[in-house]
């Protein structure tokens, strides 16, 4: 662990050897070990974390379209063709390109088609939900579906409820419609996602990440607020936000085992809890986050959100301060 005060990396695959190696060959073109890394990932959860990280870099390569050339029929194949797609209409939009939608289209047709391809998989049916968010007019009817509860908006239920009939508490899957809902037009949306995130993670089971959720949205709040929201960072101190951090250090960070979670996860339980005062848990989660960390939360607490810098200056702080007030409950 890191317990001294050396600087943190950022880095994709975290404490993941297996899927730090793979990256490293999908970025020089090659996919022989992207394809022997999953075809040995054993669970949901894993296979959803390691096939999003993979579309990442793969996405600026032809190293998917490579692996299905010489192997047409391959599932994992044709699931990472799928994320590759959803990763660049993502990226479109972003950037706001002027084929945003013909990739938005393009990427909707192959993750369908995934579906089909890999009956069992959650994750084409993460990648459809990824999608909605760029239905901001929820102009498809897929994208409008009546809620499970009456306090929720009209939605993606349906995509939903596929991903999660095939991996129940999909971690991925519940982000993917809290990007929905901000992705919406109408200063509502933010308070339909903050009940959205307290509604999952009031019924995941203990040890779920769907415990984190509420920090995400909390987050959100303070970044859209510009970070004037309260003198003193009031914002992370009110009850609400206290109650909200200590709950997902109990559900989730006690209740977990290392291998299950991940450093984006981590680092929004330490920001919560530092941000709460609750030094002593947030010097465990930092212990816990060993030598990594992740531009966000940390980017939203500078001057330039855009410089990771900054981030890792705060991180510093934030880690230094969890770690001597937990030494000394009195300084």
């Amino acid at each position: 662990m890191a317990r001294d005060g050396a600087r943190p990396a950022y880095d994709p695959a975290g404490p993941d050897t297996e899927l730090r190696a793979a990256l490293q060959e999908v970025r020089t073109g090659r996919w022989m070990s992207m394809r022997t890394l999953l075809e040995d990932t054993a669970t949901w959860w894993q296979w959803t974390q390691r096939t999003q990280v993979l579309a990442a870099a793969a996405a600026g390569t032809d190293v998917v379209r490579a692996w299905l050339a010489e192997d047409p029929h391959s599932v994992p194949a044709a699931v990472m063709q799928a994320r590759v797609a959803v990763e660049r209409a993502l990226r479109a939009r972003r950037e706001e390109h002027r084929r945003t939608h013909e990739l938005w289209i393009e990427a909707w047709d192959v993750s369908d088609a995934a579906t089909r391809a890999a009956p069992h998989d959650p994750v084409p049916w993460v990648c459809l939900l990824a999608l909605a968010q760029l239905d901001r007019r929820q102009l498809w009817e897929e994208h409008r579906v009546p809620p499970p509860e009456p306090m929720l908006p009209a939605g993606p239920w349906g995509l939903l409820a596929e991903a999660d009939k095939r991996d129940p508490h999909n971690r991925e899957a519940h982000h993917r419609v809290l990007q929905f809902l901000y992705a919406q037009a109408g200063s509502e949306r933010l308070a339909e996602a903050s009940g959205f995130a307290h509604w999952v993670a009031d019924t995941a089971p203990p040890g779920s990440a769907l415990h984190v959720l509420p920090l995400y949205v909390r987050v959100e709040r303070y970044r859209r607020g510009g970070g004037q929201l309260a003198a003193l960072d009031l914002h992370w101190v009110a009850e609400d936000a206290v109650r909200e951090a200590e709950q997902a250090c109990v559900n989730w960070f006690e209740r977990s085992t290392p291998v299950e979670r991940t450093p984006l996860d981590l680092n929004h339980l330490a920001h919560a809890l530092w941000g709460a005062l609750r030094f002593e848990d947030a010097a465990r989660v930092f212990d816990a986050l060993g030598p990594y960390y992740t531009p966000l939360p940390w980017a939203h607490r500078t001057a330039d959100p855009g410089d990771r810098s900054q981030a890792v200056e705060v991180f510093l702080q934030a880690r230094a301060r969890s770690r001597s007030a937990a030494h000394d409950p009195d300084s």
